[in-house]
């Protein structure tokens, strides 16, 4: 049996060299030449698995090691009866603790607003609930929008509500095009419109999700704070919207080493019960110890003194800034940053409280 990998899946060898053989490939520039061989493809968002990259494979099964599903096309797998897996949640923890350090970064005043400050949260899942409590850790207020997710720890409000109160707000939301509530281009012109010029807009879902114009169209006339780590035609990504945009990261808000290692073993344990054998791998035991930041201090002098030792955010925005050129960001750079990206520790790791 053969396997190929994403080059950028964490301990691939650890997790699978005793399956079968494993050989790992660029995601971005996979072809269906390179799976001629391949029973197994494991990969991350960057790759479109769909009939052009699987038919005349012997593929059989797909693991996803991501929360999303967009870059998979169900419809044709299940109609190939090919086995497919994602990671649903693998690395929320970490997309919460982003968007608190981000918001830390923005107005670093909010460590002290308590329920001053209200946070929007548009998508209730894995996400959306773990950056509810997170935010609470802190005092903050928490609201939240999600038509088909009802969660009793988080007041949950109309989306125009939503719009009105919050004073920022985190978008956790799938790419949809379909259904009673799609949510591609969710912040349009309109949608843009009818937030206060105050309100702070992070976005580390999918790109698509905000419409990249309209976007650029609100903060120059309104010089709204945004923050994004994704963006609607990465990896092309304008020097025009960069210099708007507060602070941007390269797709990065879950590359925590958890939630990376967390990915893996998902869609591992995932495969193991699609060839009927007992999972016996357990990344915890890969991981290194993390520095004691927060067991001797109140939660918010934790943060006060240690964030950016924990997580260097001005760093992954510098560095993407870094990569413009002749007017847009170069994908390879982009792809560089991504696959050397040094992985970051939850807070967990640290000492600090989960979700």
């Amino acid at each position: 049996m053969k396997i190929v990998a994403d080059e950028n899946l964490a301990f691939t060898d650890y997790f699978f060299a005793d399956l079968a053989e494993v050989e790992t490939k660029s995601g971005r520039t996979l072809t269906q030449a390179d799976l001629k061989h391949c029973d197994v493809l494991c990969v991350r968002s960057v790759t479109q698995v769909n009939q052009a990259l699987l038919e005349h494979t012997p593929v059989g099964f797909v693991g996803s090691a991501t929360i999303g599903t967009d870059h998979l096309d169900l419809n044709y797998l299940q109609q190939e009866k090919i086995t497919w897996a994602n990671a649903a949640g693998c690395n929320a923890q970490a997309v919460a603790e982003y968007v608190i350090a981000a918001l830390l970064h923005v107005q670093p005043e909010l460590l002290h607003a308590n329920s001053s400050f209200t946070l929007g949260i548009v998508g209730l899942g894995n996400v959306g609930r773990r950056l509810a409590k997170m935010a609470q850790l802190l005092g903050w207020q928490v609201i939240g929008y999600d038509p088909f997710v009802q969660q009793d720890a988080i007041t949950q409000v109309s989306w125009s509500e939503l719009c009105k109160q919050a004073h920022a707000i985190s978008l956790h939301v799938p790419l949809t095009h379909i259904g009673e509530y799609p949510t591609y281009h969710l912040f349009n012109a309109q949608r843009l419109a009818s937030l206060a010029p105050s309100t702070i807009l992070i976005n580390s879902s999918r790109g698509a999700v905000i419409e990249e114009a309209a976007l650029i169209a609100d903060i120059l006339q309104t010089g709204r704070k945004v923050v994004l780590d994704v963006f609607e035609h990465e990896p092309r990504i304008s020097e025009e919207l960069l210099e708007l945009v507060y602070l941007v990261t390269p797709h990065i808000a879950g590359y925590s080493l958890e939630g990376k290692a967390r990915g893996t073993q998902m869609i591992y344990q995932a495969l193991c019960e699609y060839l009927a054998k007992s999972p016996s791998k357990d990344f915890r035991t890969q991981l290194p110890v993390g520095e004691d930041y927060f067991s001797q201090l109140p939660l918010k002098q934790a943060l006060a003194d240690h964030l950016s030792q924990i997580y260097d955010i001005r760093q992954d925005d510098a560095n993407l800034r870094a990569c413009l050129n002749h007017g847009f960001v170069d994908q390879l750079s982009f792809d560089a940053l991504r696959k050397h990206y040094p992985l970051r520790r939850e807070w967990a790791a640290h000492g600090g409280p989960t979700a």
